[in-house]
């Protein structure tokens, strides 16, 4: 990471929550439970559990929101994962919460 984008990540204020939300790989495919711990404009660290396969692209519907955020996996440790929101939606119809 270059010290511009360093910088970048510290300036931006991560707010400390707790949303259940379901990370959604396709219609057809998966539904895979996790918590968001702390989330800024541009994406969110989410706690799942240490042994699920999360894919490099992604939904991720936030019911208290009522959004389906299109995430993009960045990094992982363990059963936490750091994603960079790329685009929102409105609630997926077949999904409820």
């Amino acid at each position: 990471m270059s010290e511009q984008e360093t910088e970048h990540r510290e300036r931006e204020h991560r707010q400390r929550v707790l949303k259940g939300a379901t990370i959604i790989t396709s219609i057809h495919t998966s539904e895979i439970p996790c918590v968001i711990r702390n989330q800024h404009a541009n994406g969110a660290e989410l706690k799942v559990a240490a042994d699920v396969v999360v894919p490099e692209r992604f939904s991720l519907y936030v019911p208290v929101d009522g959004v389906a955020y299109e995430a993009v996996l960045r990094w992982r440790r363990n059963d936490r994962v750091g994603v960079q929101f790329v685009g929102q939606g409105p609630k997926p119809r077949l999904h409820y919460g």
